[in-house]
């Protein structure tokens, strides 16, 4: 019995094959699937009444999608040594070499989308004809699992489009639309959706027989592959090694695998590149960088896409105006999303000339999008229309949600929130964008606290995918339920913590930054500080960043919270650093022209020369791993106790909101998943060992010393 293909075949002698995986709207592939498609071939292949073969969906713009990462993380969980995944996969590489030389013409009608295994699938058929629809892109994403195409794609796709463009295909996991497909050579045609099948089989009709172009004859041995000996290719490829190291400093291993399996494979015949593509993909598999990616960026994620911490038994909210307070950067970037996401925006500020930059922020957005072909001009004056700036609370009447995004002081903030909670339905949410004040105390000057609730975003907000949401002490799950709805409204990845001064990633990120103050307060070379922060992964490097978010703001919130905890207060550990830096050296970042670097009207930022003469260079440097190690570990030591202390509730949105909110690397899974990869006893005398050298903010925490006792990992607990 079939439960993911059905085999018709018609009087015409066409055997249609139909892709149909029973529950959702795509066709994940998988063991069960592969075995259908295996007997399925063996139904039609000896068959002398069936003349043609025709691979279609079932799904309404869906052909085939890749494999169901689900199952696959289970498998790459339970086998990570190469040899048993090599022995254990490569079964949909082998049936689709079946198919292709099955002896019958195979024409694949593609409906919809086709991405990793559907697209490989697609390939392995002798004709393919695409819709021509937004919906039908094609592509190998499987870059962006730490993975490579594994069923024939890195040989296939060369061979029919070229070494150059199948690489950046496949190094960029980007899927392509039908018109870049036909014109590359993806595909042999574009059709209507409702004429695609029709076209696919006209084909089959004029065709008794037909051969890959890799088997072909005169195809030579290596089946008609550009080879990497020849002139152009070599220097094609003196190129990509260095550009893919570059670009991933080695800490993502699979582009150069791929473009190891385009090269070799180039210059042998198909068969034996497929072996060398399968046995790239079992070494890939094997590393934790694949389990990482998977676990976290898709699986964890796409749970949270799904409001997994959404309360039950609520209902939604109808949102149709907004109101921002402030039209700063965060405020204007606000206005321009909501606005995007179909909300009538009203954006105060203190005049209608500074609310008016809300407007002319958007108005430049939607330009942006109109030039790069993502928004029409009629959707973009619509949208436009959406923003309204305003001076007068009053017109925030009606607003279901305020979000405010006042300057970061306590006493602002409670001013705009009287002023607002004056106007609002008393069942409007009111959400503060603060990233360092403790939400519960600025609801205390709310009339209706339990409507109060924490909503940070990132700068800038069109492009950061993740928002914080801080559950205030007040805080009741209608609302949260509400204001979950709302992220995903706006397409935001939501994690849910508890209030604490910082929450999570404030909190967390503060660390790297001191962290990077403190090494150079040790001497240790700033270039080395910020190389070692790139190498780890980082987007940037610590000092680079501090100057990027303004020491100024850093050191305003340093005395912002010394004004409230008072004797309470402990200092950051980086705090003299910090402090020269504003009070004494005027260096306040890169809007102010200076800080840890210089910003010359014309020419690049560089390091501050005069950093020699503040901190001078130890003549002993720790190497390069020493200075990542400490970089990286004191933010999933901090992130540890977020998690003991119940900032943090869940391992999932430690990791999520690490990689997403402020670019911890990926390629680790994310802070805590850091911990699991380096092994949690191992991590625990790494802390120690820094901790005899650097001082106690690298001790490990009580839930560290009780999982390495344990052999507990966080994953554990998902």
């Amino acid at each position: 019995m079939s439960n993911n293909i059905t085999v018709e075949t018609g009087s015409d002698g066409v055997a249609v094959v139909t892709l149909d995986v029973p529950q959702g709207p795509l066709n994940p592939l998988s063991d069960e699937f592969v075995r259908e498609l295996d007997a399925a071939i063996d139904l039609f292949a000896g068959r002398d009444d069936v003349r043609g073969v025709l691979v279609t969906s079932g799904k309404a713009t869906a052909f085939a999608a890749g494999w169901n990462l689900k199952t696959l993380l289970v498998q790459l969980e339970s086998t990570k040594d190469a040899a048993s995944l090599y022995a254990a996969t490569g079964g949909l590489s082998r049936v689709l070499r079946k198919l292709e030389t099955c002896g019958k013409p195979v024409a694949a009608a593609i409906n919809g989308m086709a991405l990793g295994g559907g697209l490989e699938l697609a390939l392995a058929c002798h004709h393919r004809v695409l819709a021509d629809h937004d919906a039908a892109k094609v592509g190998l994403p499987e870059v962006k699992v730490g993975l490579l195409p594994g069923a024939g794609g890195t040989q296939r796709l060369p061979r029919l489009i070229g070494v150059e463009a199948a690489v950046k295909m496949m190094v960029d996991g980007e899927p392509v639309t039908p018109a870049e497909a036909l014109r590359l050579g993806i595909v042999h045609e574009l059709a209507p959706m409702g004429e695609v099948v029709g076209r696919a089989r006209a084909w089959l009709m004029s065709t008794a027989s037909a051969t890959q172009p890799w088997d072909r004859k005169d195809a030579g041995r290596s089946g008609g592959a550009q080879s990497p000996l020849r002139g152009d290719v070599t220097q094609f490829f003196m190129g990509a090694v260095p550009e893919a190291t570059r670009r991933t400093l080695r800490n993502y291993p699979a582009p150069v695998a791929i473009l190891s399996c385009v090269y070799e494979g180039s210059q042998l015949p198909l068969d034996r590149g497929l072996d060398i593509e399968h046995q790239q993909f079992a070494l890939l598999a094997s590393k934790p960088e694949a389990r990482n990616l998977i676990r976290t960026m898709f699986i964890n994620k796409g749970k949270a896409d799904k409001l997994g911490r959404r309360p039950a038994g609520i209902g939604q909210k109808p949102v149709t105006k907004v109101a921002v307070l402030g039209a700063g950067m965060m405020g204007a970037g606000l206005a321009h999303v909501l606005a995007r996401a179909g909300c009538s925006v009203a954006v105060l500020d203190r005049t209608p000339e500074l609310a008016q930059r809300a407007v002319n922020y958007a108005e430049r957005q939607l330009q942006k999008a109109q030039a790069a072909g993502k928004l029409d001009a009629a959707a973009a004056t619509d949208t436009l229309a959406r923003v309204k700036p305003t001076a007068d609370y009053a017109d925030l009447a009606g607003s279901e949600f305020v979000i405010e995004a006042v300057f970061e002081n306590r006493a602002v903030k409670a001013e705009a929130l009287a002023r607002s909670e004056a106007v609002i339905d008393r069942d409007a949410v009111f959400a503060t964008n603060t990233s360092t004040l403790p939400v519960t105390g600025l609801a205390a000057a709310s009339s209706r606290p339990h409507r109060f609730i924490g909503m940070h975003f990132f700068s800038p907000v069109e492009r950061m995918p993740l928002v914080e949401i801080i559950r205030s002490r007040t805080t009741d799950e209608t609302t949260l339920a509400w204001t979950l709805d709302l992220a995903r409204r706006l397409g935001k990845t939501p994690i849910v913590v508890n209030d604490s001064r910082g929450f999570f990633t404030s909190r967390v990120f503060g660390t790297y930054c001191y962290e990077g103050q403190m090494l150079l307060k040790e001497g240790v070379h700033p270039a080395l500080i910020e190389n070692a922060g790139r190498f780890a992964g980082m987007p940037v490097g610590p000092l680079a960043v501090m100057d990027e978010v303004s020491l100024e703001l850093q050191y305003d919130v340093v005395k912002q919270s010394r004004e409230d905890l008072g004797e309470d207060f402990v200092y950051p550990v980086s705090w003299d650093v910090l402090r020269r830096f504003v009070e004494d050296l005027k260096r306040t970042g890169r809007k102010a022209g200076a800080g840890f670097y210089e910003y010359p009207a014309s020419g690049k930022k560089h390091l501050w020369p005069g950093l020699a003469t503040e901190y001078p260079v130890a003549r002993v440097q720790p190497v390069l791993d020493e200075v990542k190690q400490r970089l990286l570990c004191i933010q999933s030591l901090e992130t540890a106790r977020c998690l003991q202390e119940g900032v943090l509730t869940h391992p999932v949105d430690g990791d999520l909101g690490s990689i997403l909110g402020w670019g911890y690397p990926a390629y680790t899974g994310g802070a805590l998943s850091y911990v699991d990869m380096v092994g949690v006893g191992r991590f625990v005398e790494t802390c120690k060992r820094f901790a005899a050298v650097t001082g106690p903010r690298y001790e490990p925490c009580e839930l560290l010393l009780d999982m390495a006792k344990k052999g507990a990992r966080f994953r554990d607990a998902e």
